[in-house]
């Protein structure tokens, strides 16, 4: 069972692993987009633990219990909030003067950098973080899912037409109720449903043109601590070779950089199987990877 602990008004539990001596480095995961709440990770912060670190992972705003909402929060405001997760991790008696990092998940990738160059974080990984930023991140998604539906290339023209102009109009600050209203125009065609399913009311639409300026190329260059950039060559979700490219480019030193073969977003293999357990589907090499760096982290000092 974790240690339940707060983070300014958020749950959240620390898992430290029994069988691995201490100190400890730490590590606070950075969930990605979404609702989420700590206790929804299931025994994966137990596994990360067993990789050689006490983990602490903590609620969005608004779920598991936890005051506010998360659809009210940019990338500043998340990376303030993983700053004060760190803070409550290095105080934690496991830790005791070791190295603490953040693990950034998808969006927590982009929360991880911004993070990482405004304050003291020690070390990185990023798991499926993108290196470019929400609007393009966004663009790739929907054209690929456009057309693994089958959508016609001039209907997925017309739809990408669409979400560079949404972009265009979130960034300029033009009221989201206008934005969607404009929007719902386009509700008879064939690409509505994939190119607006996670931003059609006004909570989401606003989320979204409050994190659509972000780059973190722009922040990049700031981070002075060790980088572990991994992604999935099978991701979906992220352009990958352009990703790879922005890590090795922009960071002022050197990041580790892996592409898993026919790894997905989530770096896995294969899709669930109820016959296995999900551990065993993810990308081989990834968790001693991690349990490597984690290692070289463990014999520093701060």
């Amino acid at each position: 069972m974790p240690e339940l602990t707060k983070v300014r008004d958020l749950r959240a539990g620390i898992w430290v692993p029994a069988d691995h001596p201490q100190p400890l480095p730490g590590l606070v995961v950075v969930d990605g987009s979404g609702d989420g709440a700590f206790d929804d990770f299931g025994d994966w912060p137990a596994r990360l633990a067993g990789c050689g670190a006490a983990v602490l992972v903590h609620d969005k705003p608004g779920c598991g219990g936890s005051p506010g909402h998360w659809t009210d929060q940019t990338i500043d405001d998340r990376a303030e909030e993983t700053l004060a997760a760190m803070a409550v991790l290095r105080r934690h008696p496991a830790v005791a003067g070791r190295p603490v990092g953040l693990l950034g998940i998808s969006q927590g990738g982009w929360v991880s950098l911004r993070a990482a160059a405004q304050g003291p974080v020690d070390f990185v990984v990023t798991l499926s973080g993108p290196g470019v930023g929400p609007a393009a991140q966004e663009r790739v998604r929907i054209e690929r899912e456009l057309q693994y539906d089958g959508v016609s290339a001039a209907d997925v023209r017309e739809a990408l037409g669409w979400v560079d102009e949404r972009t265009r109009r979130l960034i300029d600050g033009e009221p989201v109720t206008d934005v969607i209203a404009h929007q719902s125009r386009f509700a008879d065609r064939p690409w509505f449903t994939i190119a607006t399913q996670h931003f059609d009311d006004p909570a989401t639409m606003r989320f979204l043109a409050g994190i659509l300026a972000f780059d973190p190329v722009r922040y990049m260059p700031d981070v002075t601590c060790p980088v572990l950039a991994l992604f999935g060559a099978a991701d979906p979700l992220v352009p990958v070779p352009e990703s790879v490219v922005a890590f090795a480019t922009h960071l002022r030193e050197t990041p580790g950089i892996a592409v898993f073969p026919g790894a997905d977003h989530g770096l896995f293999t294969a899709p669930p199987d109820p016959t296995r357990s999900r551990a065993d589907q993810l990308a081989p090499g990834f968790l001693p990877m991690l349990t490597g760096f984690l290692a070289a982290r463990g014999l520093e000092r701060v």
